[in-house]
């Protein structure tokens, strides 16, 4: 038996989440927040999230919308691919 991931219990996801070659890092807060930079540009997208089972909305303070999924603890957010970022020790 499946269960959809809407259904499963919200997936932790507060941390730093970046793409291999560490162009890409998004910070995702405990208050629901995201910050986004790219390359040398901080800061380039922010705005907030929410999180249901294992599936991520975003709403930039724009106004864009954006998804996500973590899947085998990998975030796979529109196309891009992003790793939780890990810390000696941790």
């Amino acid at each position: 038996m499946t269960t959809d991931s809407a259904d499963a219990p919200d997936i932790d996801v507060v941390g730093m989440w970046v793409t291999a070659d560490g162009h890409i890092r998004q910070e995702l807060r405990a208050d629901g927040r995201y910050d986004e930079a790219r390359g040398g540009r901080a800061s380039a997208y922010t705005g907030r999230y929410s999180v249901r089972g294992s599936h991520i909305d975003y709403v930039d303070d724009t106004g864009f919308t954006a998804t996500g999924d973590v899947r085998d603890g990998v975030l796979h957010h529109e196309h891009l691919v992003l790793y939780r970022e890990r810390h000696p020790g941790s």
